[in-house]
């Protein structure tokens, strides 16, 4: 068993002793469960100014936390816009990053013989192309 007072300050070193101490450490740390898991079993709110505090405890192989934390002190209200208004110019930026309107490009109604023919590729390619041309803002 392990004893920290042992070997006693001045004391000739003993073979059995210092085995015994380091057979005793041994089995400390042999007890010691390694933890798997960790939790957080609850989170506080304390009011503004309070001081924060954390607790930990091991039950079984998991790491059991508990949260004090103070809530922040209110702020100053920022300037207001007006709600549901959108400029202009917002408007704009906005839509040039958009794909404009595709609808006018009808369906590609394309039968494609094995192995397609010259004629079956440019339809597709001229279908293509329309699309492209639908979608570009300009």
């Amino acid at each position: 068993m392990y004893n920290p007072a042992l070997p006693a300050d001045g004391s000739p070193l003993s073979s059995a002793e210092m085995r015994s101490q380091l057979t005793g450490l041994k089995a400390l740390i042999d007890a010691i469960s390694s933890i798997t898991a960790a939790m957080v079993d609850s989170t506080t709110t304390l009011p503004p100014g309070s001081s924060a505090g954390a607790t930990v405890s091991v039950i079984g192989n998991t790491l059991h936390f508990t949260f004090e934390l103070p809530q922040g002190e209110t702020g100053a209200t920022g300037p207001q816009g007006s709600q549901g208004e959108v400029s202009s110019m917002d408007l704009s930026n906005a839509i040039q990053t958009t794909s404009a309107n595709t609808n006018t490009v009808a369906e590609a109604v394309i039968t494609v013989s094995d192995p397609p023919q010259q004629m079956e590729v440019q339809a597709i390619a001229d279908k293509l192309d329309e699309l492209i041309l639908a979608l570009r803002r300009v």
